[in-house]
């Protein structure tokens, strides 16, 4: 059934405008009477049947509302270093699927991609975009929001503020299965990846004595695109969620 994200919901009624409401008529050619399925992007799922539609608005009468299926029992918060060219909307496009509740993107010694602050602003209003692609394809219950650039130290003032921060890094002994055994029925989690180049011993140091968990991904080096989808797959199976 198709699914879209509106805000604008009012007991039974709800519209969807713009380019939803375009490619409803023109894409996927629906008509009065069909079924569909709208998102509020906190949580809810909203079924109904589409009651009036034209290629600028769309109305819908809501027949049933539920809690939407897609959403994880905990919040995972990934904060991920920034690597170089368009990696970084690979990752948060998995991300998302994975059931990630926010990205922020983080600044560490050892990042090569640097862009300044106008670049990087419209960086941030794409990966957005993807992100809200990436939800509705997934069938997401939010839209997980992409947040600002944040500098390595306050990302780890961020995290260590979270009942689990975990950071992965590929010289620590402690496998990140054992810090999840520990602490798998947490329901907010951090979790910060490195960029290409890794972290700094002196950025391990700092995130440890902040409380952060410095912990494996295994023997074999994981590119740095390759990293956050297996450390958040762990993770959701561990909390049941596969």
């Amino acid at each position: 059934m198709p699914r879209f994200f509106t805000t604008n919901i009012n007991g039974s009624r709800a519209l969807i405008e713009s380019d939803d409401a375009r490619h409803i008529t023109k894409s996927l050619r629906m008509h009065v009477g069909d079924s569909i399925t709208l998102c509020d992007a906190a949580g809810l799922d909203y079924y109904g049947e589409i009651s009036a539609i034209s290629p600028d608005i769309v109305e819908v009468n809501i027949l049933q509302t539920l809690p939407s299926p897609g959403e994880p029992k905990a919040k995972i918060t990934l904060y991920q270093a920034l690597p170089k060219s368009d990696k970084l909307e690979f990752i948060v496009q998995k991300a998302v699927e994975l059931g990630v509740s926010e990205i922020v993107p983080t600044l560490t010694s050892r990042c090569i991609s640097r862009p300044d602050e106008k670049s990087m602003a419209k960086k941030i209003e794409r990966l957005n975009r993807t992100s809200l692609e990436a939800a509705k394809q997934s069938g997401r219950g939010t839209v997980p929001a992409v947040s600002p650039l944040m500098e390595f130290a306050h990302a780890i003032n961020s995290m260590k503020h979270a009942p689990l921060p975990i950071l992965c890094y590929e010289g620590a002994s402690v496998p990140l299965r054992e810090a999840l055994n520990q602490n798998s029925l947490q329901t907010q989690i951090a979790l910060m990846i490195g960029s290409e180049g890794g972290f700094s011993e002196d950025e391990v140091s700092l995130a440890q004595k902040a409380g952060v968990h410095i912990v494996s991904l295994g023997t074999r080096i994981l590119r740095c695109e390759t990293a956050p989808i297996c450390a958040l797959s762990a993770i959701m199976y561990a909390l049941g969620e596969f």
